[in-house]
């Protein structure tokens, strides 16, 4: 059973960090892409950053140079350090991989998500 578990979110002022952290299980981690989305009130999800199994990574364009994805295959955790915080950062954010295997394939996974919310 596929299980992302998220933490780190909460309460910051802007310009502050926060640092989120998405723990897996289920998976053989290595092996995985991961993303983090996010869902602000009112809004569709949408795609934060990406990291490949080869540390490749994809930011959005409103993240770029603030925000830092990456992984940690030997604690089975990929990070999201978001600094330089704004208001219009407040979201919900998800961890987010997908199936690799034969019955799961292309499956998408999320995590339950954790709230971040920026005051201005």
């Amino acid at each position: 059973q596929v299980q992302l578990v998220e933490s780190g979110g909460g309460l910051v002022q802007a310009g502050g960090s926060l640092r989120l952290s998405c723990a897996a299980s289920g998976i053989i981690f290595s092996l995985n892409g991961m993303d983090w989305y996010r869902q602000a009130p009112g809004n569709q999800r949408e795609l934060v950053a990406s990291i490949t199994v080869i540390g490749s990574t994809v930011y959005t364009d409103s993240v770029k140079g603030r925000f830092t994805i990456s992984r940690d295959n030997t604690k089975n955790t990929v990070y999201l350090q978001m600094n330089s915080l704004k208001p219009e950062d407040t979201a919900v954010y998800y961890c987010h991989t997908k199936g690799l295997t034969p019955t799961s394939y292309g499956m998408d996974y999320w995590g339950k998500g954790t709230l971040v919310t920026v005051s201005s």
